[in-house]
C-alpha cells in the first residue's frame, strides 16, 4: 500500500516590531544637547585650571613671606633676594610649586614678593600677585629683579640707578614728560606734554602706559634728583655745587634755563633741558616746561615757615618748620656735600607750602615754563589738592 505523507503548514509569524523608535529629528536634538553639555564642561574645566594655578601661586607667596620673615629675624636683615629660576635656596628652605615663578627683591628695610604662573590668569612678572613688607614698596621702590625680566625698559624710558638713601632699586622712567598719543601716555620728544590732568587721572594713565608702570613716586623722584645733582656735567660751573644746575624751559634766559615758546618742536631742543645720569642716560625736562605730579600726598606735616600760608616761595635754607615728610625732601637729605646751603640761585628750586595745612595735598615737582628762577629738580609745590592744573603734567616709571 502506498502511503502519502502529509505535513502541516508552518505557522508564519510577523516579526515586525510595533514598539515606537526615535526619529531623525529627535536624535539630532539629543546629540546637540550632549554636545552643548560637553562644551560647557570643557569651558568650565578650562577656567578651573588657571584659577587653580593662581591659588597655587598665592600659596607659594604666603610661604615665601613666612620664609622672609624668619630669615630677617635670624639674620637681622630685611630679607633675602630670591628668584625661583636660580634653583633651591637653603637659607629660605623654599621650592615653588610646579610651574610657578617667584621673585623677591630686597632693600635695606623692605622686600617685595612677586609671583605668577605662565598658564594662570596672572601670567607675567608685570601682572603677577604681590606681597610687600610695607605698603607701596612694590610699586614705588622695588622693581622686579633682572633675573625675572625686570632689566629691560619700555621704549622711550631710561634706566635709573637705585639709591640706598631713598630705599630704591634700579628702575625705569620716561625720558620725556608724558605726551598724550592716542589717549596713551607716551615718552617722546615731539608734541606738547599731557597737562591739565589731575593727580588721580595721572595715576590711571600711568598704570595703563605699560605693564608694571606707575606714576613716579616721591622716592623715585628724589632718587633722580640726587643722581643728577651729583653729576658735574649738570652744573654750569662744571663742578657739583658751582654756579647752577640746569633747569630747562622756565621763562628765564640765563646760565641755568631758557625761555622756549615751543620746546617740543623737534628742530633742535635746548641742551639746558637735559640732564645726564651717572650711568650715562639722559633725561629731559625734569625741571621746567610743565610741573609734574608724583604719587605723593600729604594732609599734615608740611615743611615751611610758620604763618606762611602759601603766600610766597621759600628757599630751602630759609625753612624754619621742618615738617614730617618722608622720604626727606630737603636738599640735605640727598647726602651731597654742601647741599644744605643750596638755594634757587643754584637752580635747585624752591618750596611752596603751609605748615598749618590739614587738607589733602598732592606733590607737584620741577617747575613750569613760567616759574622763573624758582624752578629746579627739588622744587616742591604743596598748595594743590589732587585736582587738575593747566600747567601740571606727569612722568611714568616702572
Amino acid at each position: 500500500m502506498n502511503r502519502v505523507c502529509s505535513r502541516k503548514p508552518s505557522t508564519i509569524y510577523n516579526l515586525q516590531s510595533t514598539a515606537p523608535g526615535f526619529t531623525i529629528v529627535e536624535l539630532v536634538v539629543v546629540i546637540s544637547i550632549i554636545g552643548i553639555l560637553a562644551a560647557i564642561g570643557l569651558v568650565s574645566y578650562g577656567g578651573i585650571q588657571p584659577r587653580a594655578r593662581d591659588t597655587s601661586v598665592q600659596s607659594d607667596i604666603e610661604t615665601m613671606d613666612a620664609s622672609q620673615t624668619n630669615y630677617g629675624t635670624w639674620h637681622n636683615a630685611a630679607g633675602k633676594n630670591y628668584y625661583s629660576g636660580n634653583g633651591y635656596d637653603s637659607d629660605l628652605a623654599f621650592t615653588p610649586s610646579g610651574g610657578n615663578v617667584i621673585d623677591v627683591v630686597v632693600n635695606l628695610t623692605d622686600y617685595c614678593i612677586r609671583g605668577y604662573n605662565p598658564n594662570g590668569t596672572k601670567n607675567s612678572i608685570w601682572n603677577g600677585f604681590t606681597k610687600e613688607s610695607s605698603p607701596g614698596v612694590c610699586n614705588n621702590q622695588l622693581s622686579p629683579s633682572v633675573d625675572a625680566g625686570g632689566s629691560s625698559c619700555p621704549t622711550g624710558f631710561i634706566r635709573v640707578p637705585g639709591s640706598s638713601t631713598y630705599g630704591t632699586n634700579d628702575f625705569c622712567v620716561m625720558k620725556y614728560e608724558a605726551k598724550n598719543v592716542g589717549d596713551k601716555a607716551t615718552s617722546q620728544a615731539a608734541s606738547t606734554p599731557w597737562a591739565s590732568i589731575s593727580q588721580t587721572d595721572s595715576i590711571t594713565a600711568s598704570d595703563a602706559a605699560c605693564p608694571g608702570c606707575h606714576l613716579i613716586s616721591e622716592a623715585r623722584w628724589l632718587t633722580l634728583a640726587q643722581n643728577v645733582l651729583s653729576g658735574n656735567a649738570n652744573w654750569s660751573g662744571s663742578t657739583v655745587g658751582t654756579r647752577c644746575i640746569v633747569r630747562g624751559n622756565t621763562g628765564v634766559l640765563d646760565a641755568c634755563g631758557y625761555d622756549g615758546a615751543d620746546p617740543e618742536s623737534g628742530t633742535g631742543r635746548n641742551a639746558k633741558a637735559s640732564l645726564t645720569l651717572t650711568n650715562g642716560e639722559v633725561i629731559w625736562d625734569l625741571a621746567g616746561n610743565v610741573y609734574e605730579w608724583t604719587s605723593g600726598t600729604v594732609t599734615t606735616g608740611q615743611p615751611g615757615v610758620a604763618g606762611n600760608a602759601y603766600s610766597s616761595w621759600i628757599d630751602w635754607p630759609n625753612v624754619t618748620t621742618p615738617g614730617t615728610l618722608s622720604p626727606n625732601v630737603f636738599p640735605s637729605g640727598t647726602g651731597i656735600s654742601g647741599a644744605s646751603g643750596w638755594n634757587s640761585g643754584n637752580g635747585i628750586g624752591q618750596l611752596l607750602s603751609n605748615p598749618a595745612e590739614t587738607g589733602l595735598r598732592g606733590f607737584i615737582r620741577g617747575g613750569a615754563w613760567h616759574t622763573g628762577g624758582g624752578a629746579g629738580v627739588l622744587e616742591l609745590v604743596l598748595d594743590n589738592g589732587p585736582g587738575a592744573g593747566t600747567d601740571v603734567g606727569f612722568r611714568v616709571s616702572r
